[in-house]
This record gives structure tokens, C-alpha cells and sequence, in this order.
């Protein structure tokens, strides 16, 4: 029938290229004509490949695969090699024409939450968080896509196949890393382990605990914060004040805090539970906790100290008294801007240098001389003294402009430059018009 689909009526006359005509010499004619043939026949070899891939497909769709097509151990190599070819790319169509598992909204929204809110303020963020969040989604519709390529072919081992496919390997596993043991046995022997050695859950510990929180909540070891309202105070009075607030917070922390926790050890409940050979672990969890606190202490004094010569807020920044005085034809402050910086500063130095004499229980049990390591962290140190010095600088640029002026205006009196002026005016011999 007109129908019937044949090897004659699937291939087309070769429409080969017109022939270049220009004037070349024989040789150069005879080399043109060689590779023209080369290309020529390359083309109508590939299209007898497709015709002949053609006519396999045709015959077993129209017999359903009987005795039509000859097997494909019977074509030729390059036919054969070329059907594995379009036989794997239209497998690979049809995989990938399936629908992909969407990536879940809360998995969206918990990357969004790990952005900072100040980055995300504001029209034109909005815009590029959405960008992000579609390149997210792109991506993982495109590994899913790969990954279940992947698992569902076989990509032939033909090196022409690579060319057609331009895409890049999947990412390796990290090298020298072994995800094939189980961890929930070494998970249950560790928990284990930390329940039996982990003293900071021993009911004395919550005791200790609270006994500090009582003791140092509402507790600093110097407060100025009111030191605004006394009025002006000189350097030296505010050394005084905090060599004396800091030997006094001492006692009170010794006559309080620190009885009450070596009165807590004194008694044979403290140990309850814990083994004779897990007495040291013991002893030094209690030591690291007692530490802690008073570090807090320290540390949270400092900042409070700092703040109060915060540049945005003033209301609480001490007032200092200082002379401007005339000596030996100079003027100057007393005392000197200097001095006034190494007085604050030493604010802090005497705050770090307190409650450094505090013996650990297990050293006050045992008659020893261990101390609890109650010093502040040289980071915080470095940090208020840093914070400290700006702050004196930025509140200091007022005095100093007044300083300024005034050796403007009267620095001549005094340097000299007047009395110069005078005995030259002298030496002049002015007359009584001049002189008055």
C-alpha cells in the first residue's frame, strides 16, 4: 500500500553542496576536491545510520519486536554504537520527563531563618532573597533530577556520548571519613559514661549554684553608678573609693557567700553518690563552678563600670574635678588629662586584682593552699581598657578646646611676647600722647 513504510520512500535525495568555482590552480582543485569528498561522504554515511536506526525502529514497532528487525548484534559496529547512542538519549528523555519530589516549604524556611534579619530589610533584599531561594530550588531539582538519572541508566561506555552530555561530575565523599560504622552503641556507652562522671549534675551542685546566684544577682564589687549625683571628685578620692569598695566587697563575699559553701561541704549529704575514687573529679567540678561565678562577677562589674562613660548616654558619667592653673609662666590642668586616664583605668586593674584569695574547699579541707583561679579573661581586660581609653578621649575633647582657648587669648601675657612688647614700647621714648 501507498502507506507502507519502506527503505525507498524513508530516504531523501542527498542534497550535496553546490561546487566553489574560483580560480585555483590543477593541485589546489584536485586537494578542495579531496576533502570535499571526505566531508561528502562522512554526511552520507551518518545519514545511512539514521535511516537504517530509522527503518530498525519502524519494523519493531510494526511487528512488536518478531522477526522484523535483525538483531543488534548483527548491525554493523558504528550502526550499533550509534543506536546504544539514541537508545540511551531517548531513555534519558523519558526519565527525565518524569516529575521530581518538590523541595519541602519548611526546609526553605529554615535556611531563611539562619540569615540575619538586617539582611533581609529593605525592597531590593526582598528581590535577591527571592533570587536565592529559586537558585536553591533550581538546584535541587537538578541534583534530584541527575541523582535519579543515575539510578535508573546505565550510561554506555562510548566516548561520543560524553561530548553530547556537558555536564559535571556529581560531588565525591569526603575523603578519609567513614560513615559505615553505627554510632548508636559508642552513643549509648558515652551517655552512659557522661551520667556517671558528669559531677555538675549532683544535687549539691544545684545548691552551689543557687547559692551564687543569691549572693552576686544584684551584686557588683564597685558601683559609681551614683557617683554623678555626688558632684565633682578628684583622682586620688576615686582610687580611694575603689581600693575601699573592693576590700569590702572581699569580706562580704567571704563572710557570706564562701562560709555558706564550705558549711554546705562540711556536711556527709554533699557527697552522697559519688565513688572514693571520683573524689578529685569531684573536688575540682565544685573548684571550675566556684571559678565561674566569680569570674562572672568580675567581668559583669567591669561592664558596668565601662558603661558609664558610654558617649550616647551621659547621664551617669562621673564628673571630675580639675584646676587650671598658672605656674612658672605655663598653664595647665591638675591634674593632668594623663593622670585623669591612669586613675580610671585603674578602676579596672583594682576589679581584676580582687577575690584572687580564695581557697578551693577541697584545699580548705585538706589543710592545702590551692586558690580558685578567679581571674578576669585578659581579652575583657584589654577590651574595657581599650573601650575605656576612647571613651576618656571622646569626653576629654571639651576640656581641651577650653584649655586651648585660653591659651589663645592669654598665652601672650604670659610667655613673654607682653613684657617684649613693653620694654621695646620703653625703649621707644614715646611721647605723653603715644604713652597714654
Amino acid at each position: 500500500t501507498s502507506s507502507k513504510r519502506t527503505l525507498r520512500t524513508l530516504f531523501r535525495p542527498t542534497a550535496l553542496p553546490p561546487p566553489f568555482v574560483s580560480e585555483m590552480s590543477p593541485s589546489q582543485k584536485r586537494l578542495l576536491a579531496y576533502h570535499q569528498g571526505k566531508e561528502q561522504q562522512k554526511m552520507i554515511n551518518q545519514l545511512l545510520i539514521d535511516r537504517a536506526l530509522e527503518v530498525y525502529y519502524i519494523n519493531m514497532d510494526e511487528t512488536d519486536g518478531r522477526d522484523a528487525a535483525p538483531p543488534i548484534t548483527e548491525l554493523p559496529s558504528t550502526v550499533r554504537k550509534y543506536f546504544f547512542i539514541k537508545y540511551y538519549l531517548f531513555l534519558k528523555s523519558r526519565v527525565q520527563s518524569n516529575p521530581m519530589v518538590p523541595i519541602q516549604q519548611q526546609w526553605l524556611r529554615s535556611m531563611l531563618t539562619m540569615v540575619p534579619q538586617s539582611l533581609m530589610e529593605g525592597r531590593e533584599r526582598e528581590l535577591l532573597t527571592e533570587d536565592l531561594l529559586k537558585e536553591v530550588v533550581r538546584d535541587y531539582e537538578k541534583s534530584m533530577q541527575r541523582y535519579v538519572l543515575r539510578r535508573a541508566l546505565i550510561k554506555p561506555d562510548i566516548k561520543e556520548l560524553d561530548k553530547l552530555e556537558e555536564e559535571a561530575p556529581l560531588p565525591l565523599l569526603p575523603l578519609g571519613l567513614d560513615f559505615s560504622s553505627t554510632w548508636h552503641d559508642s552513643y549509648i556507652k558515652a551517655k552512659k559514661q557522661i551520667i556517671s562522671t558528669l559531677h555538675i549534675l549532683h544535687p549539691t551542685m544545684k545548691t552551689l549554684l543557687d547559692f551564687g546566684y543569691t549572693a552576686f544577682f544584684n551584686f557588683l564589687v564597685v558601683d559609681f553608678s551614683n557617683s554623678r549625683l555626688k558632684g565633682p571628685v578628684d583622682c586620688k578620692s576615686l582610687k580611694t573609693d575603689a581600693t575601699l569598695s573592693c576590700c569590702k566587697a572581699e569580706d562580704k563575699i567571704m563572710s557570706m557567700w564562701y562560709q555558706r559553701v564550705v558549711g554546705l561541704f562540711t556536711q556527709s549529704e554533699a557527697l552522697d553518690g559519688v565513688k572514693l575514687d571520683q573524689l578529685e573529679s569531684f573536688y575540682n567540678c565544685v573548684a571550675v563552678l566556684m571559678s565561674n561565678q566569680l569570674k562572672e562577677l568580675l567581668q559583669r562589674t567591669t561592664e558596668v563600670f565601662v558603661k558609664l562613660f558610654d558617649p550616647e548616654d551621659r547621664s551617669h558619667l562621673p564628673i571630675f574635678k580639675m584646676d587650671l592653673t598658672f605656674d612658672e609662666n605655663r598653664m595647665e590642668f591638675y591634674p593632668s588629662l594623663q593622670d585623669l586616664e591612669e586613675a580610671i583605668l585603674f578602676v579596672v586593674d583594682c576589679i581584676g586584682q580582687t577575690l584572687q584569695n580564695f581557697k578551693t574547699i577541697h584545699a580548705w579541707l585538706t589543710g592545702g593552699t590551692a586558690t580558685l583561679d578567679a581571674e578576669l579573661p585578659a581579652h575583657t581586660v584589654q577590651w574595657a581598657k581599650s573601650t575605656l581609653k576612647k571613651s576618656i578621649r571622646d569626653n576629654l575633647e571639651g576640656p581641651k578646646e577650653h584649655f586651648k582657648g585660653y591659651v589663645e587669648s592669654y598665652g601672650w601675657l604670659v610667655d613673654g611676647t607682653a613684657e617684649e612688647r613693653i620694654n621695646r614700647f620703653i625703649a621707644e621714648q614715646p611721647s605723653f600722647d603715644e604713652y597714654t
